[in-house]
């Protein structure tokens, strides 16, 4: 399968399943200007080979099929086409895909669970597809531990009128290397919800994309991060209207500590000619705990059409409000309570935006546990 090019916009023109379709990334590239290439271990020029293991388990919903499919399976690679030069090697480097189905109308009795544990040994590549047929309810769950150089694409494909809750945990070793594209594909009047939060690893960059097929398409993205000294955690984000009276919210919040802590969140939106009656809206922020941590927020909003609902974008980053440690010390609270007060309310919104108690709660401690380091 060779180049595809999506014309009118000037984000994301090029995709192709073969990496010899991109070039090999110098840095200079606007898509490439934040990572530092020398850390990806191999991923970005096709110098590591497949030597690595991830091992792929999934505890399914009695609701769900579960399958292990080849490359020639007619679901893989339907739904996206990768988009850059590791997505495509990622693509065409992977053994076998895992495969989720929910059939028609059907409602998950509980979350699907998918884990990707790290052997720490070599490179790995992956490939997973989560389908919903139409009217069908899901909630999955991706959990990513272990040490491992790992690249892989997933892609989410709900049917009309099906509703897909995702919950995306990277909380990987200390020395982890991990890219990932997450590709959700919207049928009409499907509704998708994102929750990502990436908590561990030494570089982590993630790539959530939806595109829309049909009108009254629904998305909502939230992310949650927290970079400790010399971690990389990069979300690239894009939501691309090409069909009318879709909605996309996306919300992404992070905070950072340490020497050398590093946080990039990309948010691009396209609002295509067809795309009329839109509603869109994007959010980032960051909050800069201490001295030498750095966070890049760059929101792009291109609008090829003058008939939309609503289309926004914000993004900050600052240091932690002095007025409210004041105020919670002026009351006999600590500072160091109150700074993990402030940075618990910070996160608290997005926090319960995930429905799971036993996960939200292990988010929560993990987030505390950065908090006391």
């Amino acid at each position: 399968m060779g180049l595809e090019t999506k014309p009118l916009s000037s984000l994301h023109a090029k995709s192709s399943y073969d990496p010899a379709d991109f070039e090999v990334p110098t840095g200079r590239e606007e898509e490439w200007r934040f990572t530092p290439l020398s850390r990806l271990k191999g991923l970005h020029d096709g110098t590591v080979a497949a030597s690595g293991n991830v091992l792929v388990t999934v505890n399914a919903a009695p609701e769900a099929a579960v399958e292990t499919a080849g490359r020639g399976d007619a679901r893989i690679g339907t739904a996206y086409v990768p988009a850059d030069r590791v997505s495509a090697q990622a693509y065409a480097s992977f053994e076998k895909a895992t495969v989720v189905t929910f059939p028609r109308e059907a409602v998950a009795s509980e979350p699907t669970v998918i884990t990707f544990t790290g052997s720490g040994e070599g490179a790995a590549f992956g490939h997973t597809v989560v389908v919903l047929e139409p009217m069908a309810e899901a909630v999955v769950v991706l959990e990513h531990t272990g040490s491992a150089v790992y690249a892989d694409n997933v892609e989410f494909v709900v049917g009309d009128g099906a509703t897909l809750k995702v919950v995306s945990l990277q909380d990987w070793a200390d020395d982890a290397v991990h890219v990932s594209h997450h590709h959700a594909r919207l049928g009409r009047d499907a509704t998708f919800r994102s929750f990502v939060v990436t908590l561990g690893g030494d570089l982590v960059r993630l790539s959530p994309s939806v595109a829309y097929t049909a009108p009254g398409g629904d998305a909502d993205l939230t992310g949650l991060y927290f970079a400790d000294a010399g971690q990389h955690l990069e979300h690239r984000l894009l939501v691309d209207h090409s069909q009318p009276n879709c909605k996309s919210n996306v919300v992404y919040k992070g905070a950072l500590q340490g020497e050398g802590a590093h946080a990039v969140w990309i948010g691009d939106v396209i609002i295509r000619v067809e795309a009329e009656g839109t509603d869109t809206y994007e959010l980032n922020r960051n909050l800069l705990l201490t001295d030498g941590a750095r966070a890049d927020s760059v929101p792009n909003l291109e609008i090829l059409t003058g008939e939309v609902a609503g289309a926004g974008h914000a993004s900050a980053s600052g240091r932690l409000d002095d007025e409210h440690i004041f105020y919670l010390q002026a009351r006999g609270i600590p500072f160091d309570e109150a700074r993990r007060l402030v940075i618990r309310g910070f996160f608290a919104q997005l926090l319960e935006k995930i429905e799971l108690p036993e996960l939200r709660e292990r988010v929560f401690a993990r987030v505390e546990a950065e908090l006391e380091r």
